[in-house]
């Protein structure tokens, strides 16, 4: 199985995963769901920096950020003169003021700017079938084989079990990963599921007020049922748990076991039209959204 990146620019790059558009949800378009964060920068004159003492070590910003993909230096520079760049919580309006890309805190509008050189962030569609694992000892797929083109030590942002599909982060970045995992940064995780019916109209009220785990309750963040007809039920389940196989546990436990699970969304991170089996490079502004949902 040979993972291609995809191209998130590209309209002819749909989702294998087919089905009805019913009121805008479908679990066989799940990307439908939920839309990546987004911010923007754009960006003056330039001045020469100092040439000596502290501020002489280190890159000057505007190249930093150049290189970040932020914009041109020229762009760069009107950026900081706008006061549009902040280091370290501090508001830089002097043009070569040199950085440490490994350490700072560079934000532009209030959005994170990623600078350590070296880090990965990839959206991965995982299909049904493959192990969020990068190794198996039996030889059964996984997420490893899709990601062959990718030369740089991965790992992945939580999981999902053999039968679920839909995206899955994958990066070598590992403050960002720890804090995306961890239950108390509460980075919402968004699923379609698919049950039997007829369902109890208030079965979404009572996933919302909680039910009992054999770890412990659980209480989804927000539930509602997207499409109804006989024997098909869809589901939007929005919650940011991270223990092993929840959406299915708590399902089950209110007498709905899953028949099918998509996760749509991670944070502000969106399936969209990325089809199965394919990865692709998160955009600066996605990146840049999920340390601000990590508190990074």
């Amino acid at each position: 199985m040979n993972g291609t990146v995809s191209d998130p620019n590209d309209p002819n790059d749909t989702s294998d995963l087919a089905g009805s558009d019913h009121g805008g949800f479908d679990l066989a378009d799940p990307g439908r769901v939920a839309s990546s964060g987004a911010g923007s920068a754009s960006g003056g004159s330039g001045r020469p920096g100092p040439k000596a003492g502290p501020e002489a070590e280190g890159i000057r910003l505007q190249k930093v950020l150049a290189a970040a993909g932020i914009g041109s230096r020229r762009a760069s520079e009107e950026m900081i003169d706008a006061g549009r760049v902040r280091v370290d919580g501090e508001v830089v309006r002097e043009q070569g003021r040199r950085v440490d890309p490994e350490r700072a805190v560079i934000e532009v509008d209030g959005e994170r700017v990623v600078t350590r050189t070296g880090l990965v962030h990839l959206a991965l569609h995982k299909p049904r079938g493959v192990l969020s694992t990068m190794a198996d000892d039996r030889g059964r797929p996984t997420i490893a084989d899709l990601l062959t083109e990718f030369g740089t030590r991965l790992f992945h942002v939580g999981r999902l079990d053999a039968d679920s599909e839909g995206l899955l982060l994958v990066t070598n970045d590992g403050d960002l990963a720890h804090r995306l995992m961890h239950p108390s940064y509460g980075v919402q995780k968004t699923y379609l599921v698919e049950i039997s019916g007829p369902v109890r109209k208030d079965l979404p009220r009572r996933l919302r007020s909680g039910v009992e785990l054999e770890d412990g309750p659980v209480k989804v963040d927000s539930a509602r049922i997207i499409d109804m007809a006989a024997s098909r039920v869809m589901m939007e389940i929005v919650l940011h748990e991270g223990r092993n196989h929840v959406v299915r546990r708590v399902m089950e436990s209110v007498g709905h076991p899953v028949h099918r699970l998509v996760r749509v969304s991670f944070g502000p991170v969106a399936l969209g039209t990325l089809r199965a089996g394919r990865a692709r490079h998160l955009t600066r502004h996605e990146v840049g959204a999920l340390y601000k949902a990590a508190g990074l």
